[in-house]
């Protein structure tokens, strides 16, 4: 047998008090409790609510859950754990866009990896965009072209000129994070960003930098005035 939110004494249904007193007014027990939907014949919902926030710290924290680690919930399964990731990955996005307009022009290193942050957050594997831009160097789109190891990140070039082309981009600034925290680039970023350069040049699209990010800082093969550049 499942107890359902509907099942509380009706001053506590967090449903109800939605309606009656607005979403903001809930707290973040009661906002999972909705999403939850069903608690388990051992613990009603509001109990698993409280379980979840207790084994990530606080809702904050939870942007951290992984598929797995909710899955060691009891009284999460697969449905669960999987409306609760696509809720925080809407969370994010909902910020995101509101904090960051994709019109807006990005002259340099800096403002390119303050205006990116969010797509690294939390992330314990590698990730390599590309941000497309156009010909007033404004951002058209961001694009994750490859998710990797821990500490290995490759993708195809024709993969990176192609969006370029589907886009009209202008330009293009290549992204990726070390998880490791050290922003330093390792010989295959040199290679790696020598070789992008070099056919970006022959495609008439040039790649005008390549940031190396963690959630603390930044490394611009451009600021840096590398050798490969």
């Amino acid at each position: 047998m499942y107890y359902r939110v509907s099942e509380l004494p009706l001053a506590e249904r967090p449903r109800e008090r939605l309606v009656n007193m607005g979403a903001e007014n809930l707290s973040d027990k009661e906002l999972l409790a909705i999403l939850l939907k069903t608690g388990t014949k051992d613990k009603d919902v509001s109990t698993l609510a409280t379980e979840l926030l207790t084994k990530y710290g606080s809702l904050q924290k939870l942007e951290n859950a992984t598929f797995r680690s909710l899955l060691e919930i009891k009284g999460i399964g697969k449905v669960k754990a999987i409306e609760v990731l696509g809720v925080i990955e809407l969370g994010k996005r909902i910020w995101y866009r509101k904090e960051h307009n994709h019109s807006k022009k990005l002259i340099n290193a800096k403002e390119i990896w303050e205006n990116t942050k969010y797509l690294f957050a939390s992330r314990n594997q590698e990730c390599f965009y590309c941000l497309y831009f156009d010909n007033k160097q404004k951002l058209i789109e961001e694009k994750l072209l490859f998710m990797g190891t821990i500490n290995r990140s490759i993708v195809h070039p024709r993969e990176i000129f192609k969006e370029a082309y589907l886009l009209s981009a202008s330009s293009i600034v290549c992204i990726h994070n070390h998880p490791s925290g050290d922003v330093q680039p390792s010989h295959e970023d040199i290679v790696f960003t020598k070789n992008i350069m070099e056919i970006g040049k022959i495609q008439g699209i040039p790649v005008v930098d390549h940031l190396i990010v963690t959630d603390y800082e930044y490394y611009s093969f451009y600021e840096k005035h590398h050798s490969c550049i």
